[in-house]
C-alpha cells in the first residue's frame, strides 16, 4: 500500500519560492506538489516546466481551488501575505507563510484566529528555528539553565539594501531560477517597511521562539539614509516576563558579511550564539567551564528548505511546529509597535485583545 502524500501548492513561485520552498516540497517524501501559481503567465510555465510540476496558475484564488488541495506555501510579496493565507484557511487548508508574517499585528492575529478556529496548521517561515544549535539553545532557555533570563542583545545584517533602496534585484542568496521582482522590497505600499519587515522579521521571531516571551514595551529608531524604507534599525524591548532586549539592524553590509549574534543574559549563564557563522557557547557565571558546541556545518547554518518541510510533517504526523503561527503574530506585535514608536518618538505598550 502506498504512504500518503500531502497534496501541496506554492503560491508566489518567484525568487524564494523557486529556490526554497518548491525544492524543499520536491525532495520531501510525503509530499506532491501538485501546483504552482506566479502572476507572470510566461514564468509560471517556466516554472511548471523546469520543476516538472502539473499544474500552473496566475492567481491565488484558481491555485487555492484545486481539488483535494491539503497545504499551500505562500511566498508572494509582503503585501498579498494576508488575503492569501486568509483564503487558504477559509478553504481548508494548512498554510505556511513567509515572512513578514502580514504587514499588521492585526492581521496576523485575525490569521492565528482563522487557524484556531479550523483547526489548520499555520506556519511562518523562520529557518533559523529548525537548526541544530536552535532547537538546544531554546531547550536550555526554556528549561532554566540559564537561570532566569535578564537581557538579549542581537545585532543582525545581511546585505539586502539595494533591493530595499530598489537599485538592485540581485538575489544575496545563491543563484536564483528567477530574479526577486522591482518592488517587492522597496515599495512601501508591498512591502510594509525596509529592514524591518525584510530582516528584522527574523530577529523577532526567534527572540519570540528562543525566550517563550511576548513584547511588552517597544521603543525604535530607524534610519533610512535617503530611502523610501528604513534601512538602519534600532528597537529597544521590554517582553512581558521582564527581560529587556536590543536589537541593531541593517542590509547596508558588504556582500561577503553577515552577522547574527544573539547573546542571552541570565541569572546563571551567558549563551553566546553567531547564527550565520554556526557558533554557539554556555558560559556559566560561577566560573565553570563554558560548553562550547560542535560547530554547525555549512549546509545546516541556514536550513532554508526546513519551514516546508516542516508544513508536510506538521499535516501527516502530527510533528511539532517549530515556527507557529503564534511566534510570527508575536514578531508583528514587534514590526507594529516599533513603526508606531518611530513615527511617535515613543514608548509603545503592546496591547492584545482580551480572550
Amino acid at each position: 500500500m502506498a504512504s500518503r502524500r500531502v497534496a501541496c501548492g506554492v503560491i508566489g513561485a518567484g525568487w524564494w519560492g523557486t529556490h526554497a520552498h518548491i525544492p524543499a516540497l520536491l525532495r520531501h517524501s510525503g509530499a506532491e506538489l501538485v501546483a504552482i501559481q506566479t502572476r507572470d503567465p510566461d514564468d509560471a510555465g517556466k516554472v511548471a516546466r523546469h520543476f516538472a510540476i502539473p499544474q500552473a496558475f496566475t492567481s491565488a484564488d484558481e491555485l487555492i481551488a484545486v481539488p483535494g488541495l491539503e497545504a499551500v506555501v505562500i511566498s508572494s510579496p509582503p503585501h498579498l501575505h494576508y488575503p492569501q493565507a486568509r483564503a487558504a484557511l477559509l478553504r481548508g487548508l494548512h498554510v505556511l507563510v513567509e515572512k513578514p508574517m502580514t504587514l499588521s499585528a492585526t492581521q496576523a492575529r485575525e490569521l492565528v484566529r482563522l487557524a484556531e478556529q479550523n483547526g489548520r496548521h499555520l506556519l511562518v517561515s523562520s529557518p533559523w528555528h529548525y537548526t541544530r544549535h536552535g532547537k538546544e539553545a531554546r531547550r536550555l532557555v526554556l528549561d532554566g539553565h540559564l537561570g532566569e533570563v535578564r537581557m538579549v542583545s542581537v545585532l543582525m545584517t545581511n546585505p539586502v539594501d539595494q533591493l530595499i533602496r530598489g537599485t538592485g534585484t540581485q538575489a544575496p542568496h545563491g543563484l536564483p531560477f528567477l530574479h526577486p521582482q522591482p518592488g517587492t522590497y522597496s515599495e512601501p505600499a508591498i512591502a510594509g517597511g525596509g529592514q524591518s519587515y525584510t530582516q528584522v522579521s527574523h530577529v523577532a521571531a526567534y527572540l519570540v521562539f528562543l525566550t517563550g516571551a511576548r513584547p511588552a514595551r517597544v521603543f525604535a529608531r530607524y534610519h533610512n539614509d535617503g530611502s523610501r524604507l528604513d534601512i538602519y534599525d534600532a528597537i529597544s524591548l521590554e517582553m512581558d516576563n521582564g527581560c529587556i532586549v536590543s536589537i541593531a539592524s541593517t542590509g547596508a553590509t558588504p556582500v561577503y558579511r553577515r552577522d547574527f549574534e544573539v547573546r542571552v543574559f541570565g541569572t546563571k549563564a551567558i549563551l553566546f550564539l553567531e547564527l550565520w557563522q554556526g557558533r554557539m557557547e554556555l558560559v556559566p557565571l560561577d566560573g565553570g567551564a563554558p560548553t562550547v558546541y560542535e560547530p554547525l556545518a555549512r549546509e545546516e547554518v541556514y536550513p532554508e528548505q526546513a519551514p516546508a518541510g516542516n508544513l508536510v510533517d506538521c499535516v501527516l504526523d502530527g510533528a511539532p511546529n517549530l515556527a507557529a503561527g503564534s511566534v510570527g503574530l508575536a514578531a508583528m506585535e514587534i514590526l507594529d509597535a516599533a513603526v508606531r514608536s518611530v513615527r511617535a518618538g515613543r514608548n509603545i505598550l503592546v496591547r492584545r485583545p482580551e480572550g
